[in-house]
Order: structure tokens, then C-alpha cells, then sequence
């Protein structure tokens, strides 16, 4: 799953957009801003795509809310002439070394075939636009002069056809590949032992700092990827599981040293969905000199006992890869099995 980022609110007003925009929306529907303040019926218009699309995955009221978190959003909402919410979009930009503006939205299952989604795609596009030059206007060139980078993104399903051709006319370009993958907790549990001074030990609170700095040193500064601050680390958790969470310790030295780590997740809404129960690696990362000494290994297989001694059906997790094939092979080798996936399409602005 992704990290949300956190920062100061600031929402949107009809006065921030540039003319032309709001008439471009189908008048089928009512438009107006979207806010926290909308948080229940969003919830509600998103279940209902999901109950009639069936991702393999539910959508809380919860996640909703954090869709509001970003330190800049924009949304609109259609609401229908009894005051449904029939569709939104929704743009968050998220300030870093390089500007990356994310598109969200749908419309509900009945109100399809009507040239809202379309319409829809249009304004978000035009907006990330507009927020991205806003921010590249707020702080200085780099070096030579040229304009901060900045990309659009949005993620769809695989098997999305329609929506895949949308974004293409767009000029919107498949960029990374995030792969389900699942494991039976039926099937034994290898025993992964670790050498030297390596162990697998809870998180904990004291350590959560050390984790955060690691998981900075892991991420690297590769496209699409943020440092992230004790206040950003800190946002978008609302389905942490720290029981299920572990941190591999080395102790080898003076001081302790946090060598890998693994945050799980409890996305109960899922599980009525999926037909079963299952613990979620959200967040997996070894530090480059641990490479080669089976932590990533260790990590999961001490995860997989956590989810089974607490009844879980299965182990899951998602691999994000640059190319279609995807990063599996660490968890093929432990039985896992890949599923369906999603593809991140993006746009340089």
C-alpha cells in the first residue's frame, strides 16, 4: 500500500478554478466542491462501484478520510437532483524533490455510459495542471533554470480496458506495476534462521523513529519515492497492525541497528469480499548491507505465524515493479501466489 502525507488542509473553492472547467462537467449532475465534510457519502458512492466492480479489496469510511490528508486536494462532486452523490474526482498533490499530483475518482455504476467519467478525467487532468503550476510558482528553480518536475498519476486496474484507453488519449503512460500476491496459511511455515547478530523482534513505539529512517535509506530517492518526516510517517495508519508489525535488529555493534522491517495491516472491510481472512504485508524493506543474509525472508515467515496464530486464512501482500513481469520472486520462493493487480499510469507536466 502507499503512505498518504500528511501536512496543512487546504480544499477547494469554485473560485480557484480556471474558467471554463466547471461548465466542461455534464450537467446531468450537480457539481460542487468535495470535502471531509462529504466524507459519508463519498464512502457510500465508492462501495457502490466496488460491490458491482469487485476489486479484491473494500474501501472504508476510514481511507476515505485520509484522501484528505494530502497538504493540497481538489475535488468536485455530481450529485443527482435528490442529492445523491453520483460521481467525484479528486486531486492531491504532494510536494517533494519532484511534484507528483494523484487522480482519484468514479462514478457510480448507474449513472455510467454517459460521458461523466471522460469529463471527469478532463478536469482532473486540467486541475493537476493548475495545482502543479501553483507550486512550481511557490519555490525556487533548480540549478539551469528549469522548472521543478512534476507528474500526474492515477492507478487502474489491470484487466480496465476502458479506463487504460481513456487515459492513453490523454497522453497518460503506463509507468509501475503493483502485483497482489497471497499465500495459504494452511501450508507449512519454513523456518528462515537469520546469522550472526540478526534477530526478528516486535515493533515497537521506542523503535518506530529507527524504522522511519531505514525505510528513508531503503526508498532511496527513486521516481515517485519520498523522504518521509515523523509527521508524515505518522499519517495514513489507520489499518496498522502492530502485533502482525517486526523489525529486524542487528546487534552486532555498540548500539542497535534496525536491518529490516515489515508493517502489517488489518483491512478487515476486505474479507467479506474476498472470502477469506488474511494479514497484509503493507510495507517491506531490507537496508542494502543486509542483502543476501534472508531478513526479507525471516521478516515474512515471522509475519505468516502472527496472521495464523491469529486465525487468518491467508498472507498477503503487494510488489511494486517497474516492468510487467513484477518483483515476485522473494515471494514465490515462500508460496505465494500472484493475483490481480493494478498499473500505475502517469503524465509528466
Amino acid at each position: 500500500m502507499t503512505p498518504v502525507y500528511g501536512g496543512p488542509r487546504r480544499g477547494t473553492a469554485w473560485s480557484m478554478l480556471r474558467p471554463g472547467l466547471r461548465s466542461a462537467l455534464p450537467r446531468l449532475l450537480s457539481w460542487s466542491p468535495l470535502g471531509p465534510a462529504d466524507n459519508t457519502d463519498l464512502a457510500a458512492l465508492i462501495a457502490r462501484a466496488e460491490q458491482a466492480d469487485n476489486p479484491p479489496f473494500r474501501t472504508s469510511a476510514e481511507e476515505t478520510a485520509e484522501y484528505f490528508l494530502d497538504p493540497t486536494y481538489s475535488g468536485v462532486a455530481g450529485r443527482d437532483e435528490d442529492g445523491i452523490m453520483r460521481a467525484f474526482g479528486l486531486v492531491r498533490l504532494r510536494p517533494a524533490a519532484e511534484i507528483f499530483a494523484s487522480m482519484s475518482g468514479v462514478v457510480d455504476p448507474a449513472w455510467r455510459r454517459r460521458g461523466i467519467g471522460m469529463a471527469l478525467l478532463h478536469w482532473q487532468a486540467e486541475r493537476a495542471r493548475h495545482l502543479v503550476g501553483a507550486e512550481r510558482s511557490g519555490r525556487a528553480s533548480p540549478e539551469g533554470g528549469r522548472p521543478v518536475p512534476a507528474h500526474v498519476v492515477t492507478t487502474v486496474m489491470e484487466d480496465d480496458e476502458g479506463l487504460k484507453d481513456h487515459l492513453a488519449e490523454l497522453g497518460f503512460e503506463p509507468r509501475r506495476w503493483y502485483r497482489e500476491v497471497r499465500r495459504s496459511l494452511s501450508e507449512p511455515i519454513p523456518h528462515v534462521r537469520t546469522d550472526g547478530f540478526l534477530t526478528i523482534e516486535p515493533w515497537t513505539a521506542e523503535r518506530e523513529d529507527a524504522v522511519r529512517r531505514a525505510h528513508n535509506e531503503v526508498i532511496g530517492q527513486g521516481w515517485g519515492n519520498q523522504v518521509l518526516t515523523p509527521e508524515e510517517w505518522s499519517v495514513g495508519r489507520a489499518f496498522f497492525a502492530p502485533s502482525w508489525s517486526l523489525v529486524a535488529v542487528d546487534r552486532s555493534g555498540d548500539r542497535d541497528r534496525v536491518a529490516g522491517y515489515l508493517r502489517s495491516a488489518r483491512y478487515e472491510q476486505d474479507w467479506q469480499a474476498l472470502g477469506w481472512s488474511e494479514g497484509y504485508t503493507d510495507m517491506l524493506g531490507v537496508r542494502a548491507q543486509y542483502a543476501g543474509r534472508d531478513v526479507g525472508r525471516a521478516l515474512l515467515t515471522a509475519a505468516m505465524r502472527a496472521y495464523a496464530a491469529d486465525g487468518m486464512d491467508y498472507a498477503a501482500a503487494g510488489v511494486d515493479s517497474e516492468n510487467p513481469s513484477g518483483a515476485v520472486d522473494l515471494y514465490e520462493g515462500l508460496g505465494y501466489h500472484a493475483t490481480r493487480g493494478t498499473i500505475l499510469y502517469g503524465l509528466d507536466v
